[in-house]
């Protein structure tokens, strides 16, 4: 027999539980998915592709979580280099580097050997990926931007 209040009417069960559960799955996977100005199809193409080609390629030295392996390479998550220098990343990515390179104040001296067989869109892609995530929010690094950049890499 359902509960009746003062009134005589029926009361109804706490619904709470439920609620509570879907609105914290709700602010969790709003709070986690990327940003709505970055939906295009174009976009989730060249992140997915993106993060399939810097697991393969770049994760082992700059890890999974972009923090980088201590005093030997360089975090690419709040890094002062990667958000004052677009092009020269990727040239990096294409052309590798040797000598010494400085983020965030520290000083970083392992060789960062090149990915020359990446085409131009693979470069994007990763470029896209790595831009957009942890705490980067660029958006879509263009394959045009990119190939752009790359015909103009000098000296890093």
């Amino acid at each position: 027999m359902p509960k009746v209040s003062r009134t005589g009417r029926p009361v109804a069960r706490r619904k709470w539980p439920v609620v509570f559960i879907l609105t914290t799955g709700c602010l969790l996977w709003l709070c986690t998915s990327k940003p709505s100005n970055n939906s295009s199809p174009k976009f989730e193409q060249y992140f997915v592709k993106g993060e399939q080609l810097y697991s393969a390629h770049c994760s082992n030295c700059h890890q999974k979580n972009g923090k980088g392996l201590g005093k030997l390479y360089p975090p690419l998550d709040t890094s002062d280099y990667m958000s004052d220098s677009l092009g020269k990343v990727l040239c990096l990515i294409r052309y590798g580097k040797s000598g010494e390179i400085i983020v965030n104040g520290k000083s970083y001296n392992q060789p960062m050997p090149g990915i020359a067989e990446l085409t131009d869109l693979e470069i994007a892609e990763i470029a896209t990926y790595i831009y957009n995530s942890w705490t980067h929010q660029k958006g879509i690094i263009d394959v045009k931007e990119t190939s752009k950049a790359l015909s103009n890499c000098r000296d890093l």
